[in-house]
């Protein structure tokens, strides 16, 4: 398979080494809006291939994004910066390319619904980058949920919190904190369990550095979170967890108990006598803390592209994520409880339902 890979910058560059050496892949063909930054990235995971002496796909950059779609590639993987998501998307649709996408495919339901629109249209494949349903603790936790392992979940506690807040450029960018980082234990929610939202509550502060505020962002939030069958959730998030960057989710039922992201280099020590002291060495970041799962998800994305699987995450998922984080948005900001019925009246009126 030949691939179109869109995006030369963080997260991009660890995609493409990904899947320069994942199986089905040939080809490796590397677009950004930075022609020299697409190249520096194709030499250096080919210098890497040759010096761990390992199997990899052929990786050259193109002279452009055009390029890329003009070279008759077999997929695409969009791993840009948020505001090209969703017009590369309908790109790919229309070239009846299947396409990977990092999450969010827009920051608005407007533009996401538009772009989930040519997709079902054209009929392709949409998958969306949401890394932690191939994290092996999620996939147990899932596991031990849906068997009834843990007996009626009454209660569930997400935490994510980065170790350090990212550049201040980078807030206007991000949607804010909410559909950055809580649209992922949103969407963790829902496939953990296989229910629904019905209402949110959510507030957020901003006593951090000033650009948070000068962006109209908040560091740190917290939502509660009502399912469908009365299942309780709080979802947590900040930018400012010196100990670590640390992404938790407790499931508590009535046969037991299970946390994902409890092991040795969890950022937390114990205030109790001869409990477990803080890590010497805590998780620092993302692709550190997911990295198997990046790769396992991306591996998954070319099964399906070329047909060997069914889309593990499709589009509408996304949407559904976008919406819980629109809501809980609407309630920060106006102080009162939303159903979730509020938001799918609105994308129904708009024919996105």
């Amino acid at each position: 398979m030949r691939i179109g890979f869109l995006g030369a910058g963080r997260i991009g560059s660890f995609h493409a080494a990904a899947l320069a050496g994942t199986d089905g892949v040939d080809e490796l063909l590397i677009g950004d809006a930075d022609a020299g930054r697409a190249a520096v990235l194709a030499d250096r995971i080919a210098a890497e291939a040759h010096i761990g002496g390992r199997a990899r796909a052929r990786v050259r950059a193109a002279a452009s994004v055009d390029a890329v779609f003009a070279a008759g590639v077999d997929a695409v993987v969009i791993a840009t910066a948020t505001a090209a998501h969703a017009g590369l998307i309908v790109r790919a649709a229309r070239a009846g390319l299947p396409a990977y996408c990092e999450k969010p495919i827009a920051l608005d339901l407007p533009d996401t619904l538009r772009a989930l629109r040519e997709v079902e249209a054209a009929g392709t494949l949409l998958q969306m980058g949401f890394q932690r349903r191939f994290d092996a603790g999620y996939r147990a936790a899932r596991e031990a949920v849906r068997s009834g392992r843990l007996g009626r979940l009454h209660t569930i506690r997400a935490v994510t919190s980065d170790a350090a807040p990212p550049p201040a450029e980078f807030l206007p960018l991000s949607g804010g904190l909410i559909r950055d980082c809580l649209v992922h234990d949103f969407d963790a929610v829902r496939w953990l369990t296989g229910r629904e939202v019905v209402e949110v509550f959510a507030r957020g502060s901003a006593n951090g550095a000033e650009f948070f505020r000068a962006a109209d962002d908040v560091d740190t939030a917290a939502a509660l979170l009502t399912l469908d069958d009365g299942t309780l959730v709080t979802a947590t998030a900040t930018r400012y967890n010196g100990a670590g960057y640390d992404v938790r989710t407790e499931l508590a039922g009535e046969r037991g108990q299970l946390v994902v992201g409890l092991d040795a280099r969890t950022p937390f020590a114990s205030a109790e006598p001869g409990g477990p002291a803080a890590p010497e060495r805590p998780w620092g970041g993302f692709l550190e803390r997911f990295g198997a799962a990046y790769r396992a998800e991306l591996a998954a994305f070319v099964r399906a592209a070329a047909g060997e699987a069914p889309n593990p995450c499709p589009g509408r998922e996304a949407l559904h994520a976008l919406l819980i984080a629109e809501a809980c948005e609407r309630s920060r900001r106006t102080g009162r409880a939303v159903a979730m019925a509020e938001l799918t009246a609105e994308v129904t009126d708009q024919g996105g339902l």
